[in-house]
């Protein structure tokens, strides 16, 4: 049966076109000489990627739900994650210890140097919104990711990271999820909340950030990783967020927009504290052996939030759109 869930994206190159158009039914998948030839972080293998991934969550329009477990398609993405989980071991820091990959978080960027500090003092109404069509791919399934790691764990960490999931997901109220919170503030922004509406416009190194935790959490063997991660999201977004919320205010963008902000300011405060001393300090007590796979959770997350970081600000410190398509009458920022 076909799946009505959003419309797949304008492919981006040779193994992207090839792994839509099976989708599709009408073509075969790319050989993997095309695999091979394409760059792990380039705009061609992490739309491919994450089209793979999408089945796993929404789907797409005219795409059967059966699509999901084809072994072909299984086999690609596993050649896919192969080249991407390569490059991020190649390029990632190693930390001697969790506790120094921790440490690393906890020391605030130089004033002035992150997407945040950027959009709290200079960031116009256009640059907020293009940040929140950017990260719609991922707040619009915000936690969800996270979720698969929950069947790997048991003990604290699986009590604790449930506790955390489960204020991620409202507290069993659904106008308090976060997803709906974030849909709320790109309605604010004057943006189209509809799910995976900017795909097409997010850049590779957007696509990046959320097919990682893709990654991790698909897999049992990156479980240690996918708490790395977890644990790098919840530390940092306090403090980010409560610049983004004094953006928002600054640039007039509405209660509900500033409310996201406001809301992951006090909970990550409380959630950070959750995660490193019971997600973590759980899954090392009784898998201590994983200890380098959080540490490498870590780096792998700082290293492709940096990498995106950097796509933006020289995009918008030079006057240009970070997006990948022509902005659309929503998202203008011609006066």
């Amino acid at each position: 049966m076909a799946h009505e869930g959003p419309r797949l994206p304008t492919a981006r190159g040779p193994v992207s076109t090839a792994v839509r158009e099976y989708l599709l039914g009408s073509g075969p998948l790319p050989p993997a000489a095309t695999v091979a030839g394409a760059s792990p972080y380039g705009e061609d293998l992490q739309l491919a990627l994450y089209l793979c991934y999408e089945l796993h969550y929404r789907g797409f329009a005219g795409v059967s739900d059966d699509v999901e477990w084809d072994p072909d398609l299984l086999r690609l993405r596993a050649a896919l994650e192969a080249r991407f989980l390569a490059a991020l071991r190649a390029d990632t820091p190693v930390h001697e210890s969790v506790e120094e990959a921790i440490a690393e978080l906890l020391v605030e960027p130089v004033e002035g140097g992150g997407v945040s500090h950027f959009l709290r003092d200079e960031g116009e109404l256009w640059h907020l919104r293009e940040y929140a069509a950017q990260r719609s791919l991922y707040h619009l399934k915000e936690a969800d990711p996270h979720a698969w790691v929950l069947p790997r764990l048991w003990g604290r960490a699986k009590a604790a990271m449930a506790a955390v999931e489960f204020d991620e997901y409202g507290g069993g109220r659904p106008d308090r999820v976060h997803a709906r919170l974030f849909a709320d503030l790109m309605t604010d922004l004057g943006l189209d909340a509809t799910y995976g509406r900017y795909l097409d416009a997010a850049c590779a190194e957007t696509l990046a950030t959320v097919n990682l935790m893709s990654l991790f959490g698909l897999h049992r063997g990156l479980r240690g990783a996918l708490v790395g991660h977890f644990a790098t999201v919840e530390i940092t977004s306090s403090p980010g967020s409560r610049r983004l919320a004094e953006a928002m205010r600054r640039a007039g963008a509405g209660p509900a927009a500033v409310h996201f902000y406001d809301e992951h300011v006090e909970a990550d405060a409380v959630h950070e504290q959750v995660v490193r001393h019971e997600v973590i300090g759980g899954l090392l007590e009784e898998e201590p052996h994983l200890a380098p796979d959080v540490a490498f959770g870590v780096g792998a997350t700082t290293l492709l939030e940096d990498r995106l970081a950097a796509r933006l600000l020289t995009a918008w410190r030079a006057g240009r759109s970070s997006l990948r398509t022509p902005p659309t009458t929503e998202m203008a920022h011609i006066s």
